[in-house]
């Protein structure tokens, strides 16, 4: 059944509005890019830090290519500005761990390549005609490409937190606020929502189309699964007692010999972690963060409780009860500004749980955007009616039961790459990612 669509649509935006909302999402973009590949010198920007992590330089050059691609060549209708670099920066043409040994673009010249690609797209924007084509309506092929930099911002700052370095990002913490002292939980009441949207108009296909789901009666965390409430799952026992994990869990945490969220360490009785070459104590506060699908699975279960369904996670962060309507985000339809949630990298880990008050969702939910990304018990699969575009590469290769989903952003998010109706996904091994997780329970149980 086809929902009616409750979200921003195209006819709401002017081509005004459009055009200060691409150039300002774009520049915003450049500006993070910049700040995370000038903050380290040439041989760290080439240099691979991990396996599971392409060289920084290669991210940049990266970035200007598919720029080139989609806003030059498609939209703009120009010749190939450098067609002999198309290969190197396919992603799907060569994986992470062999990009170090291609001939890529040194640090200069890929920041001179990135910077004409953008003053060519810029002069693109300011005459485009934001019609015509499904590429071209509501500006969708700059947005497109503001979230497509924003998202490897996003893997820059992992690959960041990943180097073994001294630190070379700062930003300041997140503003202390009083403790959190509501429920530990609330009830979403059983019911059809509106799923997805139809009329946002750069979001991504995967989003796509609005429909109605029905979703029975549960309980969500009011805030994310803290490190202190992570931490009383390890002293007793979680890393060490099978019945708690999915049996392709146990087998991984015992072959790679987990105990503990990456980057923590034990110090006598006190946990450490590293945050961005800098240690520090655990703050029991915090959300956790760096733990993969199967860690929250099976705190969850040592819980008693269960990871939510991606249904209940958008219906817990969009549906209003009062009208029945289903809002872009939790707070409303306005987009997120700095007292709704910590996206945007203003700062470097999450907030305390229970901050952001004015980011809750009617139903009193809290950090739903922001923070951490929040895994859920779903696999990642198309909508009813999902149509890939503009390329397969982008969701539709993926779809399958071997990612798992997950919601809501994190602080290294930029707003215009986080939705209520954004979805990320990933192995259920990864942990270097800015990942935590809440957890549910069905209301009959």
């Amino acid at each position: 059944m086809t929902a009616p669509e409750t979200d921003t649509t195209t006819a709401q935006w002017d081509a005004e509005a459009l055009r200060e909302r691409a150039l300002a999402s774009l520049t915003r973009a450049r500006d993070r890019t910049t700040l995370l590949t000038t903050c380290v010198d040439g041989p760290e920007l080439t240099a691979q830090h991990s396996p599971l992590m392409s060289p920084l330089v290669w991210d940049l050059a990266h970035i200007g290519n598919q720029e080139e691609l989609w806003l030059l060549r498609n939209v703009g209708g120009r010749e190939a500005m450098r067609p002999e670099i198309d290969s190197l920066y396919d992603a799907f043409e060569h994986p992470r761990a062999e990009r170090p040994s291609l001939p890529l673009l040194p640090p200069a010249e890929a920041r001179r390549y990135a910077a004409e690609v953008r003053g060519r797209a810029l002069d693109l924007l300011a005459g485009a005609d934001f019609h015509g084509t499904r590429l071209t309506e509501a500006g969708f092929a700059f947005g497109m490409i503001a979230q497509h930099e924003q998202q490897h911002d996003e893997t820059m700052l992992i690959t960041h937190q990943l180097r073994t370095g001294p630190a070379v990002l700062t930003a300041p913490d997140p503003e202390p606020g009083p403790p959190f002292t509501g429920p530990a939980e609330v009830l979403i009441p059983g019911g059809p929502f509106t799923m997805g949207t139809s009329g946002e108009p750069w979001a991504l296909d995967n989003e796509r189309p609005a429909h109605v789901r029905e979703v029975a009666s549960f309980r969500i965390d009011t805030t994310p699964v803290t490190n202190g409430a992570y931490q009383a799952f390890i002293e007793d026992g979680g890393y060490d007692t099978e019945r708690w994990w999915a049996p392709e869990g146990w087998a991984h945490i015992r072959r790679h010999g987990i105990t503990a969220p990456l980057f923590w360490r034990r110090d006598g009785d006190r946990w450490l972690r590293r945050r961005f070459g800098t240690t520090e104590a655990v703050p029991p506060d915090e959300p956790v963060l760096h733990v993969c699908w199967y860690e929250a699975d099976a705190y969850a279960r040592w819980a008693g409780r269960r990871l939510p369904t991606e249904a209940e996670w958008e219906k817990a962060a969009r549906h209003d009860p009062a009208t029945g309507r289903t809002r872009r985000y939790p707070w409303g339809d306005a987009d997120p500004a700095p007292h709704h949630a910590n996206l945007g990298q203003r700062h470097l880990g999450p907030a305390p749980a229970g901050s952001y008050p004015a980011g809750e969702s009617p139903h009193g939910v809290r950090q739903l955007i922001g923070d951490v990304w929040e895994w859920t018990a779903s696999d990642f699969l198309p909508y009813p009616g999902f149509r890939a575009f503009p390329y397969k590469e982008y969701s539709e290769v993926f779809f399958g039961p071997e990612y798992k989903v997950l919601r809501g952003g994190s602080f290294a998010v930029d707003p215009v790459a986080c939705r209520g109706t954004f979805r990320n996904w990933d192995y259920p091994i990864r942990r270097q990612i800015f990942s935590g997780f809440r957890t549910a329970r069905s209301e009959d149980v």
